[in-house]
């Protein structure tokens, strides 16, 4: 299933985002791999984040990765850059944006 999200990063703190990115821990890679995501995309526009994931089935990916400690520790971090943060709701339900329209 294709995901789309929607973020947004402090305005003063877009370089750290980042940076944050390019750094992105081998451990928590592997976990979000092994949760069933195939491709994650994430896309800046000022201070917007638009994410897009390739995912077997995304609340099962919630579920497996909301309690691990690499990723406790990445959204902590991550809390810090941003102004709105992603739903870590148990199903999802919430998080995603809504299809409008495809070809």
């Amino acid at each position: 299933m294709r995901v789309a999200l929607h973020t947004r990063v402090r305005a003063d703190r877009t370089e750290e985002y980042e940076a944050a990115h390019r750094e992105v821990p081998g451990e928590l890679t592997a976990a979000i791999r092994a949760a069933g995501v195939r491709e994650w995309t994430i896309w800046r526009s000022g201070s917007d984040l638009f994410h897009l994931l390739d995912v077997d089935d995304y609340p099962a990916m919630i579920a497996a990765l909301e309690r691990l400690p690499v990723n406790i520790a990445w959204q902590a971090r991550m809390t810090e850059l941003l102004e709105v943060a992603h739903d870590y709701s148990a199903d999802g339900a919430g998080a995603t944006l809504p299809v409008v329209w495809e070809l």
